[in-house]
């Protein structure tokens, strides 16, 4: 939306509404779901100002009212399932990732939570008879785990019928001359593939704090594209943090930074229909006499916004357990799946 259309809110001036653009509040529905604070900091204005533009802004985008159970269900009819490519996970998951929400992937080193956000990149370009959401992917990479030469194994190891299908979706071949075993076909995909993944590597917590405002912003442009973003990847969540705020002294720091940083990915998610995935490292508790002493990082925070929890466990050899932890809507449950030299495959 043109800054204009911006001064139209009351208190709004030419300055108000280039600073609020220049951080990403570009639109009144934007604006309306910020808080007074946030938009105090953002423009340079007053906290009594920015609650008068919010509240503005809240009628002019029609939203702060209640609705009826059945509008909220015909609005819940447009989110869309994102593939994990094994069909027993999907089930597990009610269809597969859903958009609009955060799903959180936990579980200790080598268990394949980095596999997974590889797999989504490529899943979410897949046309949507195949699960996909013919979008792109933003991916916020904290642990240096992003490799372009794992998109390309996952590439080559899909089904041969999902392969021709994608060539024509992204414009690499007509449906006469979509060809899975043509070398030169699956390099120009790998590499339409490799340019709809926006990936960014962040060095601190403060940079990946910027780094989720900065993917609303590129996700909010990218609605009117071909390929809009559908996925925002973040691997890890916690890294940073854990390593930057040490003891129970910086605790409620940490803790009030993080919950702003899960807000901020949850907007991402909310206003541009796009599935949030982000990976969580896990702490041993020495008080656990039984069972798995596996805990998630990031304490009740984590726990309340997330929407979705997935614990993913090692088994024998290159098998995984999925084990659903938390879902709105959802009964517990596990289910097994492994990961190849091919990305994730059934059992």
């Amino acid at each position: 939306m043109a800054s204009q259309d911006l001064e139209e809110l009351p208190g709004v001036g030419p300055a108000t509404a280039e600073k609020l653009q220049d951080n990403g509040f570009d639109d009144f529905q934007g604006i309306a779901v910020a808080s007074p604070g946030e938009l105090s900091n953002t423009a340079d204005i007053g906290e009594s100002s920015a609650a008068d533009i919010i509240s503005a802004a809240r009628d002019a985008a029609d939203i702060g009212g209640f609705e009826s159970g059945a509008t909220v269900l015909e609005r819940r009819e447009k989110i869309g399932k994102l593939t994990w490519g094994v069909e027993e996970v999907d089930e597990l998951l009610g269809g597969g990732v859903e958009t609009q929400s955060i799903t959180e992937v936990y579980g200790e080193f080598g268990a394949g939570k980095s596999q997974v956000t590889h797999q989504l990149a490529v899943n979410v370009q897949l046309p949507t008879e195949h699960g996909g959401l013919e979008g792109s992917a933003i991916f916020v990479d904290s642990e240096d785990t992003f490799r372009p030469e794992r998109i390309e194994d996952m590439v080559h190891g899909l089904d041969d019928d999902i392969i021709e299908d994608t060539m024509v979706l992204h414009d690499v071949a007509d449906e006469d001359g979509a060809d899975a075993g043509d070398d030169a076909l699956l390099d120009a995909l790998l590499e339409a593939v490799l340019d709809k993944i926006h990936v960014a590597k962040a060095f601190n917590s403060n940079h990946q704090i910027l780094l989720a405002e900065k993917a609303q912003e590129i996700a909010g442009e990218s609605q009117d594209d071909e390929f809009p973003v559908r996925l925002l990847c973040v691997d890890s969540l916690t890294a940073h943090f854990r390593a930057e705020y040490v003891g129970r002294g910086e605790l409620a720091e940490r803790q009030q930074k993080l919950n702003k940083h899960l807000h901020d990915l949850m907007r991402v998610g909310d206003l541009n229909n796009t599935a949030v995935i982000v990976t969580n490292q896990v702490a041993a508790n020495p008080d656990s006499y039984f069972g798995d002493p596996t805990q998630p990082i990031g304490g009740n925070i984590l726990g309340h916004t997330s929407t979705f929890r997935i614990y993913l466990r090692k088994s024998k050899g290159d098998k995984r357990i999925v084990r659903l932890v938390d879902a709105p809507n959802l009964a517990d449950g596990e289910s097994v799946m492994r990961v190849t030299g091919d990305g994730l495959d059934p059992e």
